[in-house]
């Protein structure tokens, strides 16, 4: 009867991985296609980006609700418990990453209309190959349980964070040379501070990995590229 136990209790932890895995798959084709119809003024491809976010609400809320049923049956302890919660959190990292890359493809259909600067958006471009990056490698470190992979990721925010200062300045020279710029670079702005906001997601997802595999928490202060012009970042808690 043990025997069953545990491997039921296995399953469960199986099926909660896989969700989560879904869920990264779905949070990074959302990001990568939003940012594909900002850069290509492709509506289409930003209204299908936008269609796809009720699919990761709702693989949040069967995590959730397995998550629950799971602690309430089994009530595991030390390492089991840190597996489950972590599954809690990082989908809610996910949901958020989801609605970040939504909102990118909202502010794509909303500038379709707008007088287009294409060279405005090659920093944008920089920015997006960096949080890529950060949830690819953050995702894998999931995977993988690999706690010094994780810690990478939640260094090298940092570098984000100045990207975004640099193209926060140059939104700003193409708004002052000419004001016929200031409704498509405004756009813009939010665009880099949602892409900016998906790095910090990463980095929260970074710390929930670090806690499972080692059972420590990493420092509230996360390493920064800059101290203004950003929101503060979100800490797990």
């Amino acid at each position: 009867m043990a025997d069953h136990i545990v491997k039921a209790y296995d399953k469960e932890l199986e099926i909660l991985g896989r969700k989560i895995a879904e869920m990264g798959g779905i949070a990074e084709k959302m990001l990568s296609d939003a940012m594909d119809a900002l850069v290509g003024f492709d509506t289409r491809l930003a209204q299908t980006t936008v269609d796809s976010d009720p699919r990761l609400d709702l693989l949040q809320r069967d995590i959730e609700e397995q998550a629950i049923l799971t602690i309430a049956r089994r009530q595991p302890m030390a390492v089991d418990l840190r597996e489950i919660i972590a599954t809690i959190r990082i989908s809610g990292d996910l949901e958020r990453i989801g609605d970040r890359a939504k909102n990118i493809a909202k502010r794509a259909i909303k500038i379709h209309s707008e007088m287009h600067i294409p060279r405005a958006t090659i920093g944008l471009r920089s920015m997006h190959e960096s949080a890529a990056i950060l949830l690819k490698d953050v995702l894998d470190a999931y995977a993988q349980r690999d706690a010094e992979r994780a810690r990478d990721v939640w260094t090298h925010d940092a570098d984000l964070d100045a990207l975004e200062d640099s193209v926060f300045r140059d939104l700003l020279t193409f708004m002052m040379e000419d004001p016929r710029n200031i409704s498509f670079c405004t756009h813009l702005l939010f665009v880099s501070k949602n892409i900016e906001r998906i790095g910090d997601h990463a980095t929260n997802i970074a710390e929930t990995v670090v806690y499972v595999v080692t059972g420590e928490t990493l420092p509230m202060d996360r390493p920064k590229g800059r101290t203004t012009l950003s929101e503060a970042p979100t800490t797990v808690v």
